[in-house]
């Protein structure tokens, strides 16, 4: 996989492989650990502020964009069974520039969820002043780190057990909201001020697909899991069909109970439909359950991206030295350790908000490049490419329907990333 390039030339770096202790149980708990908890607990608000009721429209489309995005990364993913997603993909199926594209998307989409899923999880936990949530989410980044660091299979266990927590928490939810006797479809009948429309609902499509975002992260941890042309696929579906299962109770159950206006106007809208709904008692279970699993997409998140940062590095498209990995616990540590800086000074700068956003339009970005790559292999059944032209247009839309604020944010971020890239290489060129 990585060749030694002691010239510095720009091709491949040695850093060693990494093992491969993950079975489809891991597998699935990795990418449920990715999804479940970012959609429930933190993009309803912003959702229902830009379609009202048609979120769950727009849940819909996330949601159909996304399985076209699965089939794709499963097919990549069962053709290249190595660590670095859709930046291999792109290499491999489109060319260095395709790749890096993707790969820089990845890292600048993901980085910023790591910064919202740590702000959330100290929104949920820490009632206190805004400081103090902040110190909150930049430990929890240090800490998790710290755990990946020790190695792969205790980040998957770890992971089990808090998706484990947060569904109870979200079952406890809707039971509750259930049982209220507040909510009803009467609630639905007002909505946020400029909300609704093709443009609204498009919009909180965008807006929430980045809580599906993470049945990928099994594909960016190929050279980890054992059997990967068969793991992969399988980890990738099931996780995904189950966080959509998951994200449309509670949607449905959150709009009945609060209706559209609260849920835009809250802070914790899960928290606020409970309430609403008449069953305040089980406010602490919701934020307890929140910020296990903001946590646990956390976690997650911190393994995928520092493995396609281990990638890139591998092939000179960000230091090499963040190629390295750890000769005993045999996980990319330098790269995991710089990310968990700049994850940490995210956390002090951002807003939650404008993260969600921005994510957004990095990994739809991601997800584009994939479908292309997809479309190029030997044809797998009738609607294979039909799948990938769809989820790729998909993906695009999303991309133009998002808040203008993270569309300028993150075409500022992948021009840098392309006008550095290229510099780079005029610099290697150059004789002597």
């Amino acid at each position: 996989m990585a060749p030694a390039d002691p010239a510095g030339t720009g091709g491949p770096v040695p850093g060693g492989d990494l093992a491969r202790r993950l079975g489809t149980g891991h597998a699935v708990v990795i990418g449920l650990g990715s999804m479940i908890g970012a959609g429930v607990f933190a993009a309803f608000a912003p959702a229902a502020r830009a379609a009202g009721t048609g979120l769950l429209i727009g849940l819909l489309i996330a949601a159909l964009i996304a399985y076209c995005n699965a089939v794709a990364s499963a097919r990549l993913a069962a053709v290249y069974p190595t660590s670095g997603g859709t930046y291999i993909y792109g290499r491999e199926r489109l060319g260095p520039w395709w790749g890096f594209t993707a790969g820089w998307g990845f890292v600048i989409g993901k980085t910023a969820s790591c910064a919202a899923m740590a702000l959330t999880f100290a929104s949920y936990a820490v009632p206190g002043p805004w400081w103090a949530q902040r110190a909150v989410a930049v430990a929890a980044v240090l800490g998790l780190a710290a755990l990946n660091y020790r190695g792969v299979t205790r980040t998957a266990l770890l992971t089990g057990v808090l998706v484990a927590s947060s569904l109870t928490a979200l079952a406890i939810a809707v039971a509750g909201i259930a049982a209220g006797g507040h909510a009803g479809p009467a609630n639905l009948a007002g909505r946020p001020a400029g909300a609704g429309g093709v443009y609204g609902i498009l919009q909180a499509a965008g807006l929430l697909f980045f809580a599906f975002a993470g049945y990928a992260r099994v594909a960016t941890m190929g050279e980890e899991v054992r059997d990967p042309r068969r793991t992969i696929p399988r980890a990738i579906r099931i996780s995904l069909f189950v966080a959509v299962a998951v994200y449309l109770v509670v949607g449905v159950a959150a709009l009945l109970a609060a209706g559209p206006a609260r849920l835009a106007a809250s802070t914790a809208p899960l928290a606020a439909a409970v309430e609403a709904a008449g069953a305040g008692a089980l406010v602490p279970v919701v934020r307890t359950g929140a910020a296990l699993a903001a946590l646990g997409a956390l976690l997650a998140l911190i393994a995928g991206i520092g493995r396609t940062t281990l990638a890139m590095a591998r092939h000179r498209d960000l230091p090499g030295r963040l190629a390295a990995v750890h000769p005993r616990y045999r996980v990319p540590h330098r790269a995991e350790i710089a990310l968990a800086v700049v994850v940490s000074v995210l956390v002090a700068t951002v807003d939650l908000r404008g993260a969600i956003g921005f994510s957004s339009f990095g990994v739809l970005v991601y997800y584009a490049i994939a479908n292309a790559a997809a479309f190029t292999l030997p044809v797998a059944g009738r609607w294979s490419r039909g799948l990938s032209l769809l989820g790729g247009a998909g993906c695009l839309t999303l991309v133009a329907t998002l808040p203008w604020p993270s569309v300028l944010a993150g075409a500022l971020m992948f021009a840098t990333g392309l006008a550095g890239r290229w510099l780079v290489l005029r610099r290697r060129a150059r004789p002597g």
